[in-house]
Order: C-alpha cells, then sequence, then structure tokens
C-alpha cells in the first residue's frame, strides 16, 4: 500500500514540472529519500487536482486541522517540495513544486557546499533518472518532435555589454529581425535587473553543485555562489535557509565576477512570461548549466527568449578559435577561410562571443526573438 502511495505522488509531482519522468525504481528510491509517508498522504489528498491553494482550500481537501496542516507544509517547504509566500493581496499561498526546474533538485543543491551522504546519494539518483528520461526521449524522438517545437522559452538570455578590456560592445539594428512591440519590455542590461529589486538572496549555483558531487567539477570557474533569486523569490529562499539575502552591491559584484569567468546571464520570468518580472536569474558555464547539459544530451529541446544575435565581422576576425570555444551553444565555427560563421538559429544573444573577442570583431544585433532548437537525436 505504501508503494501505491508514493507512485500515485509521485505522478502528481510530475505533472507540476516539464520533464516526463519515467516511474521507475530510481524515481521511487528518490520518492522514499525525499518525502515522508505523512507527506505523501498530504499530497494526495491536497494537490490532486491543483498545485496551488491557500490554507482555506487545504482545509477543504486534507479534511485535516490547521494545527496538523502546518508542520507538513513547512516540512514540505523546507526540503525545497513546496514554495509557500503571500500573494498579492496578502493570502498564503501553498504551491506544490516539482522535482526539477524550478523544485526539489534545485532547492537542495544551493543551499550549501557540504552535503550529507543521503544528499550525495539523491545527486547520483538523479543523475541516472535524467539518463532514463533521455531513453524514453530517444525512444519516441519522432513521435516527440513536433511538440519540442511547442515549447514555450525556458528562459531569457541578458548578455554581458563590456568586455574584459571595459570597451563598449556596439550594439546595432538588424531590420530583418522584427523590433520589439509596443510593451513594457524586460530589462536589457543584467545590472537593471539587480537595481530593480529590493529584496535579492543569491544562493550556489545547483547546476555546478550536483557536478561537483558526480565527480565533475566545473573546469570554467570555481565560482558557486551566483544563483540570483528576486522578491516573493528571494524572501522564500533566505526563509527556507537556501540562500541568503543580499545587497544590490554585493549582487553587483558577484555579477562582475560571473562576467570575467565568461557565464551566461539567463534571467526567468513567471511562467516564462518576459513581460513580467524577473523571479531568477542565473549566472551558467556550458559545462554544468542543466539547460545546456540537458538539451546536449538529447533530453530537453533549448527555447530561449533574447533581444540579441551576435554579428561577426571577418575583417576583423583572425580566426584565433576564442568564439567557438566560448561559445556556450556551440553556435560559432571557423570555416575554410578560417573565419568564425555563426549558426543564427542557434545563437542566443549571451555576448559572451564578443566579450572575450581580443579582435573586437563581434557586436550584437538588436531584435526580439526565439530560439528553438530540438535535442539531437542520438540513435537511428
Amino acid at each position: 500500500m505504501s508503494e501505491k502511495k508514493y507512485k500515485k505522488a509521485a505522478q502528481i509531482i510530475i505533472k507540476t514540472g516539464m520533464l516526463p519522468f519515467p516511474v521507475t525504481d530510481t524515481l521511487m528510491e528518490i520518492m522514499h529519500l525525499l518525502y515522508s509517508e505523512e507527506e505523501i498522504d498530504f499530497i494526495i489528498k491536497a494537490f490532486k487536482r491543483r498545485p496551488s491553494l491557500n490554507m482555506e482550500q487545504l482545509l477543504d481537501k486534507t479534511e485535516m486541522k490547521e494545527e496538523d496542516i502546518l508542520p507538513i507544509v513547512n516540512s514540505l517547504a523546507a526540503k525545497g517540495a513546496l514554495f509557500k509566500q503571500p500573494s498579492s493581496a496578502g493570502v498564503m499561498v501553498y504551491r506544490l513544486l516539482p522535482l526539477f526546474n524550478v523544485g526539489v533538485f534545485e532547492y537542495t543543491y544551493m543551499k550549501k557546499i557540504e552535503y550529507t551522504e543521503k544528499e550525495k546519494k539523491i545527486a547520483v539518483l538523479f543523475n541516472t533518472l535524467f539518463e532514463e528520461v533521455k531513453d524514453v526521449i530517444q525512444e519516441k524522438y519522432d513521435v516527440m518532435l513536433p511538440m519540442f517545437k511547442q515549447v514555450p522559452p525556458i528562459d531569457r538570455t541578458v548578455p554581458v555589454f563590456e568586455n574584459i578590456q571595459g570597451k563598449e560592445i556596439t550594439i546595432e539594428i538588424n531590420e530583418e529581425i522584427d523590433p520589439p512591440e509596443e510593451q513594457v519590455l524586460p530589462a536589457k542590461k543584467i545590472q537593471n535587473i539587480i537595481t530593480k529589486f529590493d529584496d535579492i538572496a543569491v544562493g550556489h549555483c545547483f547546476c555546478r553543485q550536483h557536478q561537483d558531487l558526480l565527480g565533475n567539477s566545473c573546469e570554467i570557474t570555481d565560482l558557486r555562489e551566483t544563483c540570483f533569486t528576486f522578491g516573493k523569490s528571494a524572501r522564500f529562499v533566505s526563509s527556507q535557509g537556501f540562500g541568503r539575502l543580499i545587497s544590490k552591491e554585493e549582487a553587483l559584484e558577484i555579477l562582475e565576477k560571473s562576467e570575467e569567468a565568461g557565464l551566461v546571464h539567463k534571467a526567468y520570468h513567471p511562467h516564462g512570461n518576459i513581460e513580467r518580472d524577473e523571479t531568477s536569474v542565473c549566472n551558467c558555464c556550458k559545462e554544468c548549466c542543466g539547460t545546456f547539459v540537458l538539451w546536449k544530451n538529447g533530453v530537453l529541446p533549448m527555447v530561449n527568449a533574447t533581444n540579441f544575435l551576435s554579428k561577426i565581422d571577418e575583417d576583423l576576425c583572425v580566426g584565433c578559435g576564442t568564439c567557438v570555444e566560448r561559445c556556450p551553444v556551440d553556435a560559432i565555427e571557423l570555416n575554410e577561410d578560417n573565419k568564425a560563421v555563426r549558426n543564427a538559429d542557434w545563437c542566443i544573444g549571451c555576448g559572451i562571443c564578443a566579450h572575450f573577442c581580443p579582435e573586437t570583431a563581434i557586436s550584437l544585433l538588436e531584435g526580439k526573438r526565439t530560439v528553438s532548437v530540438p535535442p539531437p537525436k542520438l540513435r537511428d
């Protein structure tokens, strides 16, 4: 009976996320390590139909007393399995979180550097689970390909605007790209995102820490405390110990170090709606970032909103290959003339290539667009 309940709860939790996790022995082992039986019973009673409820609705769904509900929701929140923050109307909302993007996985591995044996075991199990998802995706690749094309942007790239030497990167208008519509546009400079929020929290990069636990330490940077959350998300992260509140000045200092390391600024918005304020910003590397790695490994499409596209001046390019090495999505290669060539369909407009180009041969074209690249098909 217990195993049956855990499977039922797993199916409820899977529906809150974007990855089609198969209900395997690996997933069941993760579920047993993460959730108590009391929490499983509560999830089944409360969130079978809807992932977000207020206390009045929880009382109705579970037929429990508030004093019995509070310890359970507090326990789930402390694990990163449930988000609890008041709405704009001041009503506390309890939202069941997925295992991944954004949920238990991220919150577990952003809170600290040293982990227990249990958390290390869960890290290995998650890696196995990602492989099992890949098996499902690759087996049904042709069937899922049309679905990949319907996936909305997962994140938004905010580019680096100054290179290490302090020279401004030229921003040019490309008339071939549709200009942004008349609407409230998201901040195009990462510094503007930081300065508009009063509540900012920083946590450790869950992707790099996960790779650390797998024995694949990042070769690009030693930086770990680089994940920002804002507003309501920052208050939740700091209250549960997943990160700490910081000043705008400290946030800008962390950003500067991230840019020097060549990390990509990726902003996240509620439900992927880039017209709404950012909830978080990750500073990502090509080796560890979950969205980059899962795409290259054939698990997820890369779907990214951006306002920019790199442009390479062939007359200035000397074919040094720095941009090829630095590009996080492998969108640049050297042609037969030893000149850098950019794949416009893959370029996410992060500006890393321009940031590190020693000849300042790369600039950015401006224009709102969405990059959508399916995961590679790895099997015939």
